[in-house]
Formats: structure tokens, sequence, C-alpha cells
């Protein structure tokens, strides 16, 4: 190596030799002198450089050839640049962190940021349906797999979890996110995170975490992607921000700005979000990273007038690194030189910056996670596929299941049946992997068709129907669907008229759901609907598998079809999950982590509403002035935490440990469940409470509590909850977080509609 980068190892040495006096300071106070070492032989243009990251796209094994990426190699070469994404795979990491360590002046290596959302090259289920499982250990072994992979395959960063709330299925970045509730997505975020980044950050098969998007994302006017955010202080705290501290809390490395306004801020330039909540308020200590070209978008929102004051606003209100925006490395000298942007700043963001590469291990060893033998070894693996199958059976909601003739269509008898299979998405080995997957190779999934000819006592056909989507589909551009051509209907419908069963495999396509797919009707999009009613009048046996990346509207299915299966977008492993539960082998234990509305027009509709001064239901059906919609019922199509089970559970004997408690005390809640059904299974017992009157309105209730417990036929097991101040806070209108004295109702049960109840009281 060349002699610039012995400056770093006499360092290393000399630190070393006193480590021995160290060995009682905490490790990150010997992280911190380290940083500070390397921090005092930077140049000013060195550190901007720690704080500039570029896109690798380009072939890094080779020469560059275009005038873009020539730049960006030769910014390696001087020590430009702080990180990069989307190089992936081994070769290609270690070729360009070569560059950076054995040319630049300090060789300080890089950190490689990638979109592990899901999975990395083996794919999960995308998160929302993960969330649907409400099974935390299931969802932090899914971020551990993903994390192995990737660590495997070069990767030490993903830009995941998404940990935004959000309300409106018309935004197409639901698919990402936990749903609509806080205190289930703070819990999934505290989990995805400890999944990737596992307790110790230099072991090699974890990576460093990024929650995003801060904040607000979720809240776009109309569901429109990138769209103005306005949102009041109440629900900021108690609705937004909680799965961001919960984050925090997890020890999370990084955080990503978001790309709205926030009440008229941009929140890349909202020192408010960043400097004093994130930065103050909760003591974080990573980096915060722009979303792509955010920091030079400030000029499209009207911030900025141009790249220069954008990374000057963006730089003073807590960014510490530009992805793909050329702000900091192209201004950010000149603005310290003019004394618009304090050194000091720039200081702490290369601090930021350099202590989670000394967390990751890369100061140690840059190539840590270039091993081309452990990459090939765990890419694809068994135990990756164990653990994504895992975790897409658990993501399946039963929505309905409803006899016809006195006996249920599922779960499917295994044998002498004949079963028609319809529908291009049952055949389709890409849509499953749904969207944000873009380490895995394209057409990997296990089938719906694939996984059901598995079992062999049945006889199965399958007739495509009609096309969901048009032509190629692709990340990058939107996907046509499929909205007049019916030439398949008739082969369909000749399929399924003697078939025993008939099962519709239909929904979004993968690409339908994501960044940039908002969509204003959420109806089965194309002819699959018409489809469906035309197999309806030859064949009523029918259960029909959901694929789709949000909730969708199903009303005319909900009152048709006898048997509805939510399996959203499985992954690599889809097919398989989905036979297995709709065989049996697997009884489905999903519960709806967003409310399903009846129709676009109520969105946004979630459960833990306000009342409003004329609430519903009516004290008299033939009244007006009451908050409702005169064209349809105002109860959602199918409400959060809904699922049902191959099996029934009933829940009995709720008590309290006491009916009154101080604000700093605490109560016991428990609740027998009994499997009363012919199957064992699984539960997700729900608590919600009721703050009745506070200094600010309080929702209707809210999810205080839930526990995955499985229960064999007949067996009760009786689950518990602590009711304390955690559970009982909130941002008053004191703006502080305060448990108030008051009433409180309580209820548990299967779903948000629970109406087993008590009540509390808690005093001063």
């Amino acid at each position: 190596m060349k002699s610039n980068y012995l400056i770093l190892l006499v360092i290393f040495l000399l630190i070393s030799c006193k480590e021995t006096s160290l060995k009682n300071i905490d490790k990150k106070e010997v992280i911190a002198k380290k940083v500070d070492s390397i921090l005092s032989l930077m140049t000013l243009k060195e550190k901007i450089g720690q704080m500039n990251q570029y896109n690798g796209s380009w072939d890094v094994t080779g020469p560059p050839t275009d005038t873009t990426s020539i730049n960006k190699v030769k910014h390696l070469e001087q020590g430009l640049v702080g990180a990069m994404l989307n190089v992936k795979g081994v070769k290609n990491v270690s070729a360009a962190q070569k560059i950076v360590v054995e040319k630049s002046r300090l060789g300080i290596p890089l950190i490689f940021g990638f979109d592990v959302i899901h999975g990395y090259k083996t794919i999960s289920p995308i998160p929302l349906a993960e969330a649907a499982s409400w099974d935390l250990k299931a969802i932090k072994r899914s971020a551990e797999v993903a994390a192995k992979e990737a660590a495997a395959s070069g990767i030490n960063w993903t830009f995941a979890p998404m940990v935004d709330i959000s309300r409106d299925a018309r935004w197409g970045r639901v698919m990402e996110g936990a749903g609509e509730d806080p205190f289930l997505g703070s819990k999934i975020a505290y989990a995805r995170v400890k999944g990737f980044q596992g307790e110790d950050l230099s072991k090699e098969n974890t990576i460093a975490a990024c929650a995003k998007h801060f904040a607000g994302y979720g809240y776009p006017e109309a569901g429109k992607e990138y769209n103005t955010v306005s949102v009041g202080v109440s629900t900021l705290y108690n609705t937004i921000l909680p799965p961001f501290k919960a984050t925090v809390d997890a020890d999370v490395k990084t955080f990503m700005n978001a790309f709205n306004e926030l009440n008229g801020i941009p929140a890349t330039g909202n020192k408010f979000l960043q400097r004093t909540v994130l930065k103050g308020d909760w003591n974080f200590k990573g980096f915060v990273v722009s979303d792509w070209g955010s920091i030079m978008e400030l000029q499209h929102h009207g911030y900025a007038k141009d790249n220069k004051q954008a990374g000057e606003i963006a730089i003073n209100a807590g960014v510490d690194m530009d992805m793909e925006s050329y702000a900091y490395i192209d201004h950010l000298e000149t603005l310290v030189k003019e004394g618009k942007v304090k050194e000091s700043l720039i200081n702490d963001a290369v601090r930021r910056i350099l202590t989670v590469k000394y967390e990751l291990g890369l100061f140690d060893n840059p190539y840590k996670y270039c091993d081309e033998k452990r990459e090939q070894q765990i890419v694809n693996s068994k135990e990756i596929n164990d653990a994504v199958l895992d975790m897409a059976k658990k993501s399946i909601v039963l929505l309905k299941n409803e006899s016809i003739n006195n006996k249920k269509l599922l779960p499917l008898k295994k044998q002498n049946q004949k079963i028609a299979i319809i529908g291009a998405l049952a055949n389709d080995d890409d849509s499953m992997l749904g969207n944000w997957r873009i380490g895995a190779d394209n057409h990997t999934a296990v089938t719906v068709l694939e996984g059901l000819k598995k079992y062999k006592g049945n006889k199965i056909t399958y007739e495509k129907g009609a096309d969901v989507a048009l032509g190629k589909t692709f990340f990058y551009y939107d996907t046509k669907i499929n909205t007049t051509d019916k030439s398949g209907f008739s082969s369909a419908i000749n399929s399924a008229k003697n078939a025993d069963v008939v099962i519709m495999v239909l929904g979004e396509h993968g690409f339908q759901s994501g960044e940039g797919r908002s969509r204003t009707n959420l109806d089965i999009p194309g002819v699959q609907l018409d489809l469906l009613k035309q197999i309806y009048k030859v064949n009523k046996k029918i259960v029909l598998v959901l694929t789709n990346g949000r909730p969708l509207t199903i009303n005319w299915s909900k009152e048709h079809i006898p048997a509805i299966l939510d399996v959203w977008q499985l992954g690599t492993q889809a097919g398989n999950a989905i036979a297995q539960v709709l065989y049996g082998d697997y009884n489905p234990s999903g519960k709806l982590p967003m409310t399903f509305p009846r129709n676009v027009g109520q969105i946004p509709m979630y459960y833990s509403h306000k009342f409003t001064g004329r609430p519903t239901p009516l004290p008299d059906p033939a009244m007006v002035f009451w908050s409702k919609y005169t064209d349809v019922e105002s109860s959602p199509l199918y409400p959060f935490g809904y699922g049902l089970s191959y099996t029934s559970f009933k829940y009995e004997n709720l008590k309290l440990s006491t009916s009154k408690i101080k604000k700093e005390g605490e109560i016991k809640v428990s609740v027998a469940v009994t499997n009363t059904g012919n199957f064992d299974g699984e539960e997700v017992v729900q608590l919600y409470i009721q703050d009745i009157i506070g200094s600010l309105t309080r929702p209707v209730r809210e999810l205080k509590g839930f526990e995955k417990i499985k229960l064999n036929v007949g067996e009760t097991k009786t689950v518990s909850f602590t009711i304390n101040a955690d559970l009982l806070q909130f941002y008053t209108a004191n703006n502080t977080w305060q448990v108030e004295a008051g009433d409180f109702n309580l209820w548990v049960g299967t779903d948000s509609n629970a109406s087993l109840k008590a009540t509390f009281k808690v005093v001063e």
C-alpha cells in the first residue's frame, strides 16, 4: 500500500500502545479518541469528502468511460468520497474500496450503502406484509438474514427500515412500512434495527441500519408521492415521531431525510427536526444522510435559489452526508471560507461518519466484507431461504372463510379434488418479489402454481385468464395495466366449470406499489375483477388469493367470494408459503397492519380516529347532522388488527389487578384465551386503551400491547399485560410527554373492534 495509508497505521499503533491504560474506559471513548486523531490530520477538503456520497452504477472493476464516472473515480483517488451506494457484490466493492484505501492520501475506507429493504438477493415479504405477522421475533430474524446476505456481498449499510406511519393507502410506499399505527410501528422499527445491526456492529454478518424518512413522508396530501405535508404538533409527536424515537432507542446508526416539506419547510432543510429533536432532544449520535438528490431539490421546493445555498441550508439544518446532490463537494469549502458555515459543523458531521466506520470495523480491515468464499456460501443459502419461507407464511392474512353447503373451502383437501388455478399472477415468478428488491435477480420467486403442484394428490389445471401488466415491468418506470384484453376469459371459464375448487390469484403487480406508485383507484386492477365475476357465474367455490402492496377496495369480493387470503407480495418463497397455508400445513395467523376502506373516498382511514363533536353511531339513522357519509357506511371494510384462523378463539375472564393507580403506578391486566376450534393455531391478543378526557382530544382507542401465542385444540392460556406510564403518556397541550389523571377504558380482543372491556382511573 502507498505511504499515505501508513499514516493511519502509525496512528493506530500509537493508540494501541495506550489501550492497556484504557481498559476501563468505555469502548465509545476509545473510538472517539481514534476519530479525533484522524480528524486532526484531515484537510477541510478531505473532511468535506467524507460527507459526499456517490452512486456507483458504472463498472468499478474496469476503467470508467463517461465523464461523470471519470470524475467520481478521481474524487475516490483524492479521498473526496466518504460513501457509495449501489455498488454490490464482493468483486465490485473490493475494487472501489481498493481505489480509496491505496490511492487516497489518508486511505479512509468507504462505507457501502444499498436498499436492503426486504432482503438482498433472497427476498422476504414486503415490509407491510411482514408487519401483518405481528411477530417481532420473525421480523427481527428477517432483517438478520437480509443483513447476513448483504454483508456477504460487500454491503455494510442499508437504507432501511422505513418507519413512516401512513393512513393513506393511495400512497404506494405504504408497502415499505409497518402500516398505520405508531405503537405497532415502533415495536417493528426497533426489531428491524436490532435485526440489521445485531448486538455488535463489528461482526461480519451485521450492517448499519438507517431510519427513514425523517419526517412526515407518509402524510402527503392526496396520497401523492413527494407531496406537501401539513400536520399539527399533536400528530407529529404522538403519531409520526414515535417509531423514529424507537430506532434511536435501538441505537440506529444513521437517519435519512424525507423528500417532503413539513409545514412549509422541506425536511432536508429542517433544523427543528434534525438539530432540535434528533440530535438535541434525542441525543442521536449517528449521522444523517440526505435522500437521493434531496439537498438539490431544495431549489425545486422554492427554498433555495441555487445548489450552493441548498448546501448551506442543509448542513446548517443538520444533514451530515449528501447523497448525489453535489452540493457539499462543490460548495461547502467556499461556504466555510465565506463564514456562512462553521467548520465546527463540518467536524461534527465527519466525526459522526468516521465513528460509524470504526464501529463497522472498516478501519481494522477495509475489506472485511469482501470474502468471495463467504459470499458463495451464504447468498441464496438454505438458511436464508428457510427464514424467508417462515416469514412469508406468518405474513398471510385470512380475510374470509365461509361455508358452502356446510363445508369450508379452506384448508384445501389434499386428495381427489379437481382444482382450477386462474390468474396471471398465479404463474408469475417476478411480481411476487414485490417492489424494492433491486439486489435480487428477476424471475426468482416460487410461483403459486409451482407451490401447489408440489402437493400431488389433486388434479390441477391452470389458465391465465388475463394479463395484469402489459409488456415488461421495471423498477424505474410505471407499470402498464391491462384494461381491455379479455381474450383469455373463455378458456378460464371452461376450466372453472367442472372444478371442485377454483383458486383465483388476482391483485396488484409487484411494481404497481412502491415509490412513485400513488393510485386514486384501489380496486383490483384492470380486467381482473371482471374475470372474477365471470368465473363466479359458473362456479361459486372460489378461493381468492389477493396479492397486493397496500389495502385494496374489495367490496364485491367480500360480499360474494367465500374464501379470501391476503398474501401481499411474499418474496422468493411466495408460492411455497401460499401453498402450505392453502393446504393447512400452516394455519394463517396474520393480522392487518392497515385498515381496508370500503372505497377511496374514506381515505385517510384508520382505527384510532377522534370522536368529533357529533360522532357516529347515530342516535337516529334518519337524522342528517352527524359525522357520516351519505353514500357508504362509515365503518371500514376490514378493521386494523383483523385476521381469521382455521380455528376459533374465545376471550374471557378479563381481570385488572387494581382499578385505580397513580401516574407513576402500574396495572396488571390478564385475559384467558381458549382455542375452541378444530385446528392448532396462533392468535395475536391485542390490548387497546382509551384516555376518555384529555388536555388534547384523544383517539377512540389506541393499541397499547399485543402478544402472539400458540394454542393447541382446546388449550387455554392466560395472557398478561402491564399498563404503566410509558403506555399512558402522550404529548399533551403543555408540549411535553405526560400522563394525565382521569378515567380510562381498555379492551382486549382479536382486533381493533375488541369488545371485552374494563375501566380504570389514574389519580394525581
